[in-house]
């Protein structure tokens, strides 16, 4: 039992053999306990309390329940009946009467939790060092900062006390934590799992993030935590049909420029994120540089900006009472707020909405984005010596996702020469978070690593790519990529996938009456030949208008590739290929292009 992995996979199998939760309940709790000198746990439930839940799931469905048996930890400004909610402040501590609606459809669905666990008080922090529980300690050297300011719950998962564990995120919390403890940390798009009931940083930013082992794990959790919630202003629902990325063989990948890079004087991190580049390329990806000038900016509004003020509202009259019960930099960065008026929240906005508009060149090049979760990682004594300044560092590069609507994941891609782990985070536009989680699942294990600081090995992933709504579009002439009209199809968001050959059964024709020249391919079984091509993802709500641009003898049918499949494509009238050329010899209008102008 005590060498239990408690990643989903391991335990469903656990369970399979007839397993009981309740031992699964009574190792989650002796592992947990184990941890005390990390600093991850505020609260662990009384034993008998967690037994009874255990124990009454032996009555349920396991197969009604995709969370059975699983053990989990919620950061502690996250309410759960019953148990106090400090939010890293004994001062503020209340019992709410019930778990907020997240917690609640986790438990509903089979979920055991442990406790609650250490925060930088407030959520305020990156570094998980701001908390009267003391500094989370990282479970790879606990000289080093867990990261923050869901420290606790990124501990308790690494550690294998619990399966997952809930955090939060408004500037980087459900990441950076992740990055440092070798960790998936999903951050879902804005809105998608409910808010109520989480002491507020800043309401309109925050997320409730998952930390797991593994990607598929988060994209459980997800599935059963990430429903609407009407009783929430700020909640919303995921998209009947929501957007979805290419896979890795047709996706533009943005990644920043040199002038871009920040790695504060870590040695180690610019080689480990290259090497994460490499994987990249390695699964099919096309990289883009990016300028990430907009992005950049957007991330010192959060901290620099009237957005400090949401924080004022949500604790200030709280710490002005109580001046005592603040950390100080905590306190310092919440009174804060009190200096900007309505007129430096507007201008604020008007500055955001300008820089949105600039990201969105950037998004125009790439489906999605790697940077790295965090350029460097620190010393707990570095950090209490100078604590504003380093955390400010750590985010860089995850400060303005949520002012900019961004879904993103946190995968690990290895570790210094030292043995501390590094991090890089995939993003993209909200509601992309199956396609993003499907995405890091690869790249996890591209990288190589263990799961957190388990030592167990990475599990094989089940998730696969969203269909979402994209289509596939074989072309064969002058919309292949670099030809003179493959803009037509960028310009409706159209992303090239791969290279593709079709079944022995057509004919190429040169259509040089078309302007620009473009070739007609014909079906013809018994005299046919394989002709080379791309296929094209088009998103749906765009082929509608591409269709209404194509002009006779060329229109879009049913193309057979040379592996089986048939696929729509381009085909052509076979009264227009009469008196062409027929160019089938060729192998393609590419090598007939090429050739031509030779």
């Amino acid at each position: 039992m005590r060498d239990l992995s408690f990643d989903l996979s391991a335990l469903s199998a656990f369970y399979e053999e007839g397993g009981s939760p309740a031992d699964v309940a009574l190792e989650a709790l002796r592992r947990a306990r184990a941890q005390a000198e990390l600093n991850g746990w505020i609260l662990i439930r009384e034993e008998q309390d967690i037994l009874a839940e255990a124990e009454a799931l032996k009555s349920r469905d396991r197969a009604e329940l995709p969370l059975y048996g699983v053990p989990f930890a919620v950061k502690d400004n996250i309410d759960a009946g019953g148990l106090p909610t400090t939010a890293a402040c004994p001062e503020f501590a209340y019992v709410p009467a019930a778990d907020a609606p997240a917690i609640a459809l986790l438990r509903e669905a089979g979920a055991i939790l442990i406790g609650k666990t250490n925060l930088d008080q407030f959520a305020t922090g990156l570094v998980g060092a701001r908390s009267p529980y003391g500094p989370g300690r990282n479970p790879f050297d606990p000289d080093y900062v867990s990261g923050g300011s869901s420290s606790g719950s990124a501990i308790a998962v690494s550690g294998g006390a619990v399966s997952f564990a809930l955090g939060t995120d408004t500037a980087g919390s459900g990441r950076v934590p992740a990055a440092f403890c070798n960790l998936v940390g999903w951050k879902g798009s804005l809105g998608l799992v409910s808010t109520r009931g989480v002491v507020p940083a800043c309401r309109s930013l925050d997320c409730v993030t998952v930390f797991a082992l593994t990607c598929s794990d988060a994209a459980a959790v997800a599935a059963v935590a990430g429903q609407y919630d009407a009783g929430e202003p700020f909640s919303r629902a995921m998209p009947a049909v929501p957007p979805a990325l290419p896979g890795w063989a047709g996706l533009r990948l943005g990644v920043p420029r040199a002038a871009d890079f920040a790695f504060f004087g870590n040695p180690h991190t610019p080689a480990l994120f290259e090497a994460a580049k490499r994987r990249c390329t390695d699964l099919g990806a096309t990289l883009v540089e990016i300028d990430l000038t907009p992005f950049l900016e957007a991330a010192r509004l959060l901290y620099e900006g009237p957005w400090v003020a949401e924080r004022t509202a949500a604790v200030g009259d709280f710490l002005k009472a109580n001046p005592d019960a603040g950390h100080p930099v905590v306190r310092g960065i919440v009174e804060g707020g009190w200096k900007f008026d309505a007129v430096d929240s507007f201008r604020a906005q008007y500055r955001l909405r300008e820089l949105a508009q600039e990201a969105r060149k950037a998004w125009e090049q790439v489906d999605a984005m790697l940077t790295p979760t965090a350029g460097t990682i620190h010393r707990i004594a570095d950090v209490e010596a100078d604590p504003v300044r380093l955390n400010s560092q750590l985010g860089y590069y995850t400060n303005f996702m949520n002012l900019f609507d961004l879904a993103a994941v946190a995968v690990p891609a290895g570790f210094q020469p030292d043995g501390l782990p590094f991090g890089v985070t995939l993003f993209a536009p909200a509601f992309t978070d199956a396609s993003l989680l499907a995405l890091g699942a690869s790249l996890h294990e591209a990288a190589g690593v263990t799961m957190g600081a388990t030592g167990k090995t990475l599990p094989k992933s089940s998730l696969a790519m969203p269909a979402g709504d994209r289509i596939e579009l074989a072309v064969f002439g002058a919309h292949m990529s670099g030809l003179p009209l493959s803009g037509e199809l960028l310009a409706r968001g159209g992303t090239p996938i791969c290279e593709i050959e079709t079944a022995p059964h057509y004919r190429l024709y040169a259509l040089d009456n078309l302007v620009p020249p473009r070739p007609g391919l014909v079906r013809q079984e018994s005299v046919g030949a394989p002709i080379a091509g791309e296929l094209w993802s088009l998103p749906a709500s765009e082929l509608g208008g591409f269709l209404a641009g194509i002009g006779a003898p060329l229109g879009i049918g049913k193309v057979e590739l040379a592996d089986g499949r048939w696929v729509p494509g381009f085909l052509c009238e076979a009264c227009a290929v009469a008196t062409a050329r027929d160019i089938t010899a060729s192998g393609g209008w590419r090598s007939w292009t090429m050739r031509k102008s030779a």
